[in-house]
């Protein structure tokens, strides 16, 4: 399949020609990156004297835009936009994943970058914040197309990534065959293997066992710890999961097996229920044939809104960011959300959450697993020496808990979220970090 070629806008039409704008000269709200901005004003007050540098978290180190143009298979030529953000990079390089998707903006690129710096800070692991892009819709791509997409981007992107640098990362709808080439256009262009350049590679070309699952071992991880806190037991609560890949599916499985039911699942294709809990590995597996929920004849079909009135005691939004916002979230009936989605629930969806006595797990603690874990991976490279998976998942699970407890710690001597707990731990690091460096020149 090609790629789908719009047709130009009307130049006499006024919103036309904001359409024909760049993304990044486009007026309008500032979106993700504006969620961000909140966040962090929310969290100035708690920074003491390090406070004096909290503009360094609002503004990115640098910010790269480029055009990657692609000859498609039919002969012609296509022109498509991509992003590489880094955020900060005052406690080591830029670390954070690359997404293809049609909805791609700089401002969400901008906003999942920082939300990385404090991923990064709040676990504890050497790294600052990046994110990268390209706004298209893979499924319009054939197999060739997607391949000269993701080389062209990495060698335009190549002058400000390498293993000590900035180490991109899978995203949404990029795998480790996308890693794959990532790394082999960067070593190409270097002259020799750099292995340490991407994580989320193909284990046989230095990728570390267990990385697939991280996020979602993360997502369970704290869940189960914060539900050990508040008293809730796992085994026979309901479950809902919003998007059922790497993350929702293998979050879902973990809390299936610890007893949890699975009682709803919705993504892109649609929404299914099953009040008795749903066979989760016979719906991953179904999902796997073919690419949603819709369809499982496990369970009965129910209309993709109607999702936010399942009941349940844990819902784990692990799909796109901005899915609870202030129409839905005083529809939620769960007792605890795990955000294993970037940025998925909206500051005033957050307040009403609260309001209601809902404990809200977030991104930047729940779903760092992935991140963790790419550091393990990174490090083996650099040693050239390979952990098996009961390490990588032990040592996970002991740096989760460790940066979960931490979290709880400062939210309850503060009396606030466990998002700005998270936000208060990490932004504290960063810019002590920043402070020790000074500046230069």
């Amino acid at each position: 399949m090609t790629a789908a070629h719009p047709a130009a806008p009307s130049a006499a039409s006024p919103a036309a020609l904001t359409q024909a704008l760049p993304s990044y000269l486009n007026p309008g709200a500032l979106g993700p990156w504006g969620t961000y901005l909140q966040q962090v004003d929310r969290v100035t007050p708690y920074l003491g004297s390090l406070g004096r540098w909290v503009d360094t978290l609002k503004r990115p180190k640098r910010t790269l835009i480029v055009d990657v143009p692609i000859h498609l298979d039919d002969g012609s030529v296509a022109h498509f936009e991509g992003y590489r953000v880094q955020h900060n990079t005052s406690r080591g390089p830029g670390k954070g994943g690359v997404r293809f998707h049609q909805d791609v903006t700089l401002s969400e690129v901008m906003a999942l970058s920082a939300w990385m710096s404090i991923k990064n800070a709040a676990v504890n692991v050497p790294y600052g914040g990046a994110k990268g892009g390209i706004r298209v819709d893979p499924r319009q791509l054939s197999r060739g197309e997607l391949e000269r997409m993701t080389r062209r981007y990495t060698s335009e992107i190549g002058i400000i990534i390498g293993p000590t640098k900035d180490i991109p990362a899978p995203d949404v709808n990029t795998n480790e065959q996308v890693m794959a080439w990532m790394m082999d256009t960067y070593s190409m262009n270097e002259g020799s293997t750099a292995t340490g350049v991407v994580t989320g590679k193909p284990v046989d070309l230095g990728g570390s066992l267990g990385r697939r699952e991280a996020t979602g071992r993360g997502v369970f991880t704290v869940g189960e710890e914060a539900a050990r806190r508040i008293g809730m037991p796992i085994a026979g609560a309901r479950v809902a999961v919003q998007g059922f890949g790497n993350v929702g599916g293998v979050a879902g499985k973990l809390f299936a097996e610890a007893g949890a039911r699975v009682v709803a699942v919705q993504d892109h294709g649609g929404a299914v229920y099953r009040e008795a809990g749903l066979d989760v590995p016979a719906l991953m597996a179904h999902v796997a044939r073919n690419g949603s929920v819709a369809g499982f004849s496990g369970a009965e079909a129910m209309a993709a809104d109607a999702f936010w009135d399942v009941p349940c005691d844990i819902l784990i939004p692990a799909a796109l960011e901005g899915q609870i916002h202030e129409r839905n979230a005083g529809r939620i009936q769960a007792r605890m959300v795990i955000e294993g989605a970037n940025g998925p629930t909206t500051p005033q969806a957050d307040d009403i959450l609260h309001d209601r006595g809902v404990l809200v797990l977030p991104d930047v603690i729940a779903n760092a697993g992935g991140v963790t874990v790419s550091y393990f991976e990174w490090v083996q490279d650099f040693s050239s020496f390979f952990w098996s998976e009961a390490e990588i998942n032990e040592r996970l699970v002991k740096i989760m808990r460790e940066a979960f407890s931490a979290v709880w710690q400062v939210a309850e001597e503060h009396k606030v979220s466990l998002r700005t707990a998270t936000f208060i731990v990490a932004c504290k690091r960063i810019l002590h970090a920043r402070d020790l460096r000074g500046l230069y020149p």
